[in-house]
């Protein structure tokens, strides 16, 4: 039932939002690199990879730059109207073509590299092979300051990949073992919240029974 509102959903907001990414386009083709898109390969449903859509936000070769795979609030390889496209999560609106050609569902766990994907503990990879990613989840919302959070940690690989991304694998596996069509409905307006409200804090409340957070995160979600 999910897919039939992929579809609706994503396929209206891709009219609906077109006049409005126009003008974006234009100003990163005029801007930075030229570059309008930026596709990356990440892990999908039954663990095969497929590329993601986004709005170039970073240098080309950010990945092979100090830095590496992680992107700190005031990184340098951002690009002049990167930070306000990532921000408002504005970049990640491409992937909207990822959802309406079935790579993607509008709720689901963030896809990642497969650095970020090897680091979810075994049982979570099996889990999440399953179902498909999506553009927004439930660990999207707990983690939507992530930069922010890695920025403010002294060794930011080894605390993402010891301490986040195995909660965020718990958080994803939640969702999986909850997953209704009232969730997903549910996910997407926390989602809305989350980004028009950023120091929110709803989800705490919103969810019960959610996986208890390390004590290693507490002070930063």
């Amino acid at each position: 039932m999910t897919r039939f509102f992929d579809i609706l959903f994503s396929g209206l907001a891709i009219i609906i939002l077109l006049p409005f990414m126009l003008p974006i386009m234009i100003g990163l083709k005029f801007t930075g690199e030229h570059d309008i898109f930026y596709g990356q390969i990440r892990i999908g449903k039954g663990g095969k990879e497929f590329k993601v859509l986004k709005f170039a936000t970073m240098l080309r070769n950010s990945p092979n730059l100090a830095g590496g795979l992680y992107t700190s609030t005031n990184d340098p390889r951002i690009l002049p109207m990167g930070k306000f496209l990532r921000k408002t999560k504005i970049n990640e609106l491409p992937q909207l073509i990822n959802i309406f050609i079935g790579q993607m569902s509008i709720i689901g766990y963030r896809p990642t590299v497969i650095a970020h994907y090897m680091a979810y503990p075994e049982e979570s990879r099996k889990k999440l092979a399953l179902v498909s990613p999506g553009l927004s989840g439930l660990a999207s919302i707990v983690f939507r300051d992530e930069e922010d959070i890695l920025s403010r940690v002294e060794n930011p690989d080894e605390f993402h990949q010891k301490i986040i991304q195995p909660y965020k694998g718990k958080l994803e596996c939640w969702y999986i073992d909850h997953k209704s069509l009232s969730l997903y409905f549910k996910l997407i307006f926390m989602t809305v919240e989350a980004v028009l409200h950023p120091e929110s804090h709803k989800w705490r409340t919103a969810f019960k029974d959610l996986p208890s957070i390390p004590v290693e995160l507490e002070k930063y979600i």
